[in-house]
């Protein structure tokens, strides 16, 4: 398996000769360890460094505001993609550079706002005239399973900012070629593929090491897991923020966890099994309370389907509890975060059965999955 980042030899031409400006992460690494700064630096020089959430070495909590800064590896100058006021590449940092590379490994799923950088970076390249090098890494989910509903144009967010599905099986450089073309945005863009992946293949298959893409994703099941469990944020129960398993536990002081487990595992969601847990968060919802709740397991990551088994989760909470409840929303006037999240109002504002639900999202993602495999580079 050979990541964009290991063909930089092959694909020299695209950078030779280019002030860079290079969008990362840690996990941005190639298959031996070592970082795309370092490589991209070592061999054609960076003139800038952008920062997405988080911070291009990972050092940031979610949703902290990053400040530009220098980089005390290499003294390159640090531009953040992640201020409070704006989210996008300036004329001012797009002065600096020829070209934009990307290399950030994604998660598969609409609510992760590294796909966002990209689109945004996207969009402002084009408008000022700059390639964009996509250092392409696989979909970690697989490249096939689509999941979820289709995001609706009023809830457009910067967890939402792309009409896709929650699950939606591109690539990140698939997803670029796709806005690039339906959008006629006309940038100068380059996808640098990876090699030897199968659509099929999840990241286990890769035989390679799991770098966290944010912090509370430690582990590849977490990522599994995040399209169903995710949604969790916009209600008041803890997604498991402040536990080691982020995104693996849902719970809340008022649940019943051996009753709540009990009902989940009758229910035979393939793929998952559902234990009995309590917990104390140390940061987020319910920080220093005791919470009742579940952890869900993935046994058979192939079956596995999360967002069914969130919005079954979802659904048994909200008939079981009357202390359950969906986060009003943070400003007067603003969406509530879980018709962001879920990319329409209908899953908070109608009580319907899961069955339903997720029958009219099964016809949503198949129409998606049709409509997007002309973008597919790979086989």
């Amino acid at each position: 398996m050979l990541f964009g980042i290991d063909r930089l030899e092959e694909y020299d031409k695209l950078f030779r000769g280019k002030r860079l400006g290079l969008i990362t992460s840690p996990t941005g690494i190639d298959s031996q360890g070592k970082t795309t700064i370092e490589l991209i630096h070592k061999r054609f020089g960076l003139r800038a460094l952008f920062s997405p959430e988080h911070g291009v070495r990972g050092n940031l909590a979610a949703g902290e505001t990053v400040d530009s800064y220098r980089d005390e590896e290499t003294g390159v100058q640090v531009y953040s993609l992640y201020r409070e006021n704006s989210k996008r590449l300036t004329e001012e940092m797009l002065r600096q550079v020829d070209a934009v590379v990307y290399d950030i490994q994604d998660v598969g799923t609409r609510y992760y706002t590294f796909l966002y950088t990209l689109q945004y970076a996207l969009e402002d390249c084009a408008k000022a005239g700059k390639s964009l090098i996509i250092l392409d890494r696989p979909n970690p989910l697989d490249g096939t399973t689509v999941e979820g509903n289709c995001l609706r144009e009023e809830c457009r967010s910067f967890v939402g900012g792309y009409p896709l599905c929650m699950r939606y099986g591109l690539t990140a450089g698939e997803f670029a070629a796709m806005v690039n073309r339906r959008e006629r945005l006309d940038c100068d863009l380059h996808v640098v593929p990876c090699h030897g992946w199968q659509r099929c293949m999840q990241f286990p298959d890769y035989g390679t090491v799991w770098v966290p893409p944010s912090p509370n994703i430690p582990r590849f099941d977490t990522a599994l897991l995040y399209p169903g469990t995710c949604l969790f944020e916009g209600t008041c129960l803890s997604e498991g923020r402040g536990t080691a398993l982020p995104f693996e536990a849902v719970g809340a002081p008022f649940l019943r966890a051996e009753e709540l487990a009990g009902r989940m595992n009758r229910k035979g969601l393939p793929g998952v099994w559902f234990r009995p847990v309590h917990f104390i968060p140390c940061a987020s919802k319910y920080s220093g309370r005791m919470c009742g709740g579940v952890q869900i397991h993935v046994t058979d990551r192939k079956s596995a389907r999360p967002v069914d088994v969130g919005i079954h989760l979802l659904s048994d909470l909200r008939a079981e509890y009357e202390e359950f409840t969906f986060l009003p929303p943070e400003k007067v006037g603003g969406r509530r975060f879980i018709d962001l999240l879920s990319g329409d109002s209908a899953l908070a504002s109608s009580v319907r059965s899961p069955e339903d639900i997720l029958e009219e999202y099964r016809l949503e993602s198949l129409r998606f999955r049709e409509q997007t495999e002309q973008y597919r580079l790979y086989g």
